[in-house]
This record gives C-alpha cells, structure tokens and sequence, in this order.
C-alpha cells in the first residue's frame, strides 16, 4: 500500500524523541500487578502497537524486533486482525514486537514511545499538551504519578508532534478525534481530564467547557494497585 502521507525523517524523529517517561522504570512499578509478569504497555494481551508506515519502511531493514501483528500473539484471546486493521488509519500498521526482553530502545515505535499518552487536541484545533488513555488508569503506575513525568520527555514529545502535525494534517486530525473520544467519555464519567500543559503545569480539564485549572499533580487520583 502506497503512504498517502510526505515524508519525515524516522531517525531524526526517534533521536528527538528518546528520553524515558520518568526517572526509574516503571515498568517495574507495574509488571508486579500484571498476571503475566510483564509491564502493561509491553504485553500484546493489553496493547497492540501501532507504526507509522514509514516507520515500518525504517524498522524492516534495521531489526528484528518488530514484525507485522498476526492477531496470534495474545495466545489467551487471539484477535481479529481485520476488525483491528479497520480501525487503524490507512498510514498506520499494527505491529507486534518480540518481547520485552528483547526490546532495543533505539528501535521503539512513536506509539511506545508515547504511551501511555497522547496529544491533546481541543475542540478549537490547538494542541495542548498531553492526555492520557484513561482505559489504562486501573494498570499504568504512571498514570497516578504524572508528577514523575519528566520534562525532558514532555519536551520531546511535544517536540515530536508539533513536527508530525506540521505536515500530516491527517494525524492531527486522527487525534482530534481521539481527544473528542476522551472528552465524551469523561462528560459520562462527570470527570475532570487530567492533562500535561505545554506550558510545563499540570492541569484538569473540563471536558464540556475545555476550561482548565492549574494544580500541583500530587493532587490528582491515583487509581488501581497504586492508590
């Protein structure tokens, strides 16, 4: 399938976009809590990733740690791949690593470098900062400790994507959608959105107004095994 989007350069964008999400892994604070023993965000029975098509083109030649996803990996609750690939936008491929022992850092995908965040997009088309993918709040340390996000990390991140939506319109409108998502599903929780501000402070968000309120993280939930 020919990529319908112009085209960056992978490596640069990986290099700009390397520092870990926190000081210590947290993998460790959350693989104890896993009934497989691994992190969360490492185990294909909770997360498929995805790749860029252009990521795929980079990674094929260079390692062997990724290969197509199959639906097949999960051996507990093998999926659908069609249903999966549906859902997928047309430049995204999912993916399937060969486990978290064999993980090489310098080929990590954007989505596994994001998780488990993504970018916040408001109504009015800015990009804001970073959310969270909320179905994870009961397994993902980080998630009840967003005041151990690094800046370093922040920075990046929104370094990363401020370049992606610069030319993929496509992807920042894929996101808008998602945060559109978001903000319905915690009207139907009469919840506040937790959200990393580009502007360094830690907020919540409405999610019917989009007002913020600026308040130290140690504030926010915790959720799960982590309260």
């Amino acid at each position: 399938m020919t990529d319908p989007l112009p085209r960056v350069d992978i490596r640069q964008l990986y290099d700009r976009f390397d520092a870990p999400v926190t000081p210590l892994d947290c993998g460790r604070m959350c693989a104890p809590h896993n009934p497989h023993g691994i992190p969360f965000c490492c185990d294909i029975c909770e997360a498929v990733p995805v790749a860029y098509r252009q990521e795929w083109e980079y990674l094929q030649p260079r390692t062997d740690l990724w290969h197509a996803w199959r639906g097949d990996e999960c051996r507990s609750a093998p999926a659908d791949v069609s249903a999966i690939q549906a859902e997928a936008p047309e430049y995204m491929l999912p993916l399937a690593c060969r486990g978290v022992e064999h993980c090489r850092r310098e080929y990590r995908s954007v989505s596994c470098r994001q998780f488990p965040f993504y970018p916040y997009v408001t109504s009015g088309y800015r990009f804001l900062g970073l959310a969270y993918l909320w179905e994870f709040e009961s397994t993902c340390w980080v998630l009840s400790n967003l005041g151990a996000v690094t800046e370093a990390y922040r920075a990046g991140f929104l370094s990363a994507y401020e370049e992606l939506f610069a030319v993929w319109d496509e992807d920042m409108q894929s996101y808008a959608a998602l945060s559109e998502e978001a903000r319905q599903y915690f009207i139907k929780q009469k919840r506040r959105m937790p959200l990393l501000h580009r502007n360094g402070g830690c907020y919540l968000l409405s999610p019917s107004s989009e007002r913020l309120e600026r308040l130290p993280p140690e504030r926010l939930p915790k959720f799960g095994p982590y309260r």
